[in-house]
């Protein structure tokens, strides 16, 4: 859960028991709770730590700090209680995907993020005690990389048959009537329906922003139904602790493995059949282009999170799963440090260095588990070379130095990133024992 004050933080937990004790029961009287000020100065820190660009108003957390926070916060919460908040309309962004694509981000203005964070810290604990074991995305206190090793640990248990299915637009296509219907079965309470229905309006006719902070939460409520339907396929599946299939989602990203034994054949053509069925309820469309079924012991690939799974043999003849950092998303990375190069040609490595040090350091990091070592091993020469040619290019010489300038200038004097390290999950290693 997200770290609050005490008495907040009483109040999320025991609205989390209430929830998870009793799945039917709607809660009321949340209004008020979100309207105090210590949930919009709890909010108000979030949303600063999180930081961002200004919405389409231009008002900064500076502009914010200097005329009082109180004085903002008090006129959040007038507007609230007196019914007359409006959210304003999010200023639109558009970031770089892959293949000339563009993924359009919602920024909305510092007082929606507010509204917006106070009423996610009240709603969070009702929904989080419904969210199913096998979605990770954007929860608390659950990563990405437990998603990963959710996948590997189901190899080792020989689910091979991977069905991997593309969500066409998802968070563009969110139906706003069929997600404030979830919601109202565990919510009685007019005012927050009202304000969440002002939150999606502001958005357009369908779909949740991208970039809004409580955007998240409703993405995972969307699909908690297609996690329940998954959850009983393994329940009818069980033998003992053992499944027959497995899943994992990080928001739109799903992959359901399934066992690759003759007796779960019916199966592989069962899971794929009931889940356009969920997904066509929620009016999901499934991109037929993207989504595949992949055979690991035919020795075929799949990708999940950024990574690229296989199926390989161990040195010591058993089967295990190989996971390492896609190709295109190392390429995205030296194409980005590449653009810094050319940009800073004249300027002192010193200022290079810190220009792409946080760069590297947030790609390792999330890549810094599985089999990664080979691809870090890559991109550490590559940078090397790079900071060696630029620093001789700075003389108006040509090679890369070896000989002026050892590793340990580089990496201790110049401060170069080096903490290309992999991680290892125990319990994908005792899984593999």
């Amino acid at each position: 859960m997200i770290k609050t004050s005490s008495s907040l933080q009483d109040l999320r937990r025991g609205i989390y028991v209430k929830a998870k004790a009793e799945p039917s029961w709607r809660f009321w009287g949340l209004y008020v709770h979100v309207c105090k000020l210590e949930t919009l100065r709890e909010a108000y820190e979030l949303a600063k730590t999180n930081d961002g660009a200004p919405g389409i108003d231009g008002v900064t957390f500076e502009a914010i700090e200097s005329q009082g926070v109180e004085v903002f916060l008090e006129r959040i919460q007038n507007a609230l209680t007196t019914r007359t908040y409006v959210p304003l309309r999010s200023r639109r962004r558009e970031i770089p995907k892959d293949r000339g694509k563009v993924r359009v981000l919602s920024i909305p203005a510092i007082c929606d993020r507010v509204v917006q964070g106070a009423l996610k810290l009240i709603l969070e604990p009702i929904f989080e005690a419904d969210f199913q074991p096998g979605s990770y995305g954007y929860r608390p206190k659950r990563t990405a990389h437990q998603a990963v090793d959710r996948v590997a640990r189901a190899i080792v248990e020989h689910k091979t048959c991977v069905i991997d299915l593309d969500l066409r637009a998802y968070f563009d296509t969110v139906r706003h009537d069929l997600l404030l219907g979830k919601m109202a079965r565990r919510i009685d309470d007019d005012d927050v329906m009202r304000l969440l229905n002002l939150m999606l309006k502001a958005s357009g006719k369908q779909g949740v922003p991208q970039g809004g902070v409580i955007s998240p939460l409703l993405s995972n409520i969307y699909l908690t139904e297609v996690d329940q339907m998954l959850e009983r396929a393994k329940s009818v599946t069980r033998d003992g602790r053992y499944t027959a299939v497995e899943y994992a989602r990080f928001a739109d990203d799903l992959v359901v493995l399934v066992d690759a034994h003759s007796r779960c054949a019916w199966l592989r053509q069962a899971v794929p059949k009931r889940l356009r069925q969920e997904l066509a309820k929620l009016r999901v469309e499934v991109n037929e282009e993207k989504s595949t079924t992949v055979e690991l012991d035919r020795g075929e690939s799949f990708g999940f999170l950024g990574f690229d799974f296989r199926r390989t043999r161990s040195l010591r003849g058993a089967w295990r799963p190989q996971y390492m950092p896609k190709l295109k998303k190392r390429t995205a990375l030296l194409d980005k440090l590449r653009a810094i190069f050319r940009r800073h040609v004249s300027q002192p490595v010193n200022r290079v260095i810190e220009e792409i040090n946080p760069i590297l350091r947030g790609w390792v990091n999330y890549f810094a588990v599985g089999h990664s070592s080979r691809c870090f091993n890559f991109i550490k020469d590559w940078v090397e070379k790079k900071i060696r040619r630029h620093m001789l290019r700075a003389r108006k010489r040509q090679g890369f130095g070896w000989q002026r300038w050892s590793k340990r200038l580089l990496y201790e004097t110049l401060g170069l990133f080096n903490g290309y390290r992999v991680r290892y999950f125990p319990s994908k290693v005792s899984a593999a024992r």
